[in-house]
């Protein structure tokens, strides 16, 4: 028989964040605990792997951390959508 260890963690929430869990957890009908576990299993699966992750392994992609709407990444610059749409067209065109 095969036992999982667990570990508690103990772990600040905004009542936004609070309510989110709550609502993710009845939603799957599992426990807050379970749907933590989930979201972590799924945070991993995420970030590692996917098409951008050699970007993100070259340095060319920030994996953004949340830090509220509208607000770019700390200490990484982000270009206008615009600019990036047409280096896309330009490329596309070059190709």
């Amino acid at each position: 028989m095969v036992r999982k260890v667990r570990e508690p963690i103990q772990v600040y929430l905004t009542e936004a964040e609070r309510a989110r869990l709550d609502r993710a957890a009845r939603e799957m009908g599992v426990s807050r605990s379970e749907a933590l576990r989930r979201g972590i299993d799924a945070v991993g699966r995420v970030r590692g792997s996917g098409p951008l992750r050699e970007l993100v392994e070259e340095g060319f992609v920030t994996p953004s951390e949340y830090t509220g709407p509208g607000e770019p990444p700390p200490s990484a610059p982000v270009a206008p959508l615009a600019d990036i749409l047409s280096e896309l067209d330009r490329d596309r065109e070059d190709g």
